[in-house]
């Protein structure tokens, strides 16, 4: 009887989260992750977000340098953060934009991209986007 209301608990968990999430709700995911301590946990392989070739990615984003937004494609959920916590949502608020095309594509194994945040920032500052007509004239 216990594991029955148990598995009806976590139903009615999953439901209203999806629920929320169709209705373009936002869900606060939690406080930002403490700063690592000691050397990264990727120390022997190549960093989590790092093109993977198939083998470990199981999340495609495209990571928005400008506004700090990450972008699911295969959920299609935007992850940002805002009042101290980083956010969860079908749609951003309205003082969050970004620029379509200036977003460089990750690959991570794991469905929540702001863990490896200041690894990102690090690796893809703002402004620092390629061109994608980097050297091409324009007629």
């Amino acid at each position: 009887m216990q594991k029955r209301r148990t598995l009806v608990a976590a139903l009615l968990v999953c439901v209203f989260g999806m629920v929320l999430g169709c209705a373009g709700g936002r869900v606060v995911i939690g406080d930002s992750p403490p700063p690592p301590s000691g050397p990264p946990a990727y120390e022997k392989g190549p960093p989590p977000w790092a093109p993977a070739h198939g083998h470990r990615a199981k999340h495609h984003y495209r990571y928005y340098p400008s506004s700090s937004v990450y972008f699911d494609t295969g959920r299609g959920l935007y992850f940002y953060y805002e009042r101290g916590a980083w956010q969860v949502s079908v749609s951003l608020p309205t003082h969050i934009h970004i620029t379509v095309g200036d977003y460089v594509t990750l690959e991570m194994d794991t469905d929540r991209p702001y863990t490896y945040h200041s690894d990102v920032v690090r690796r893809y500052p703002p402004g620092q986007a390629k061109k994608k007509d980097k050297g091409k004239k324009k007629h």
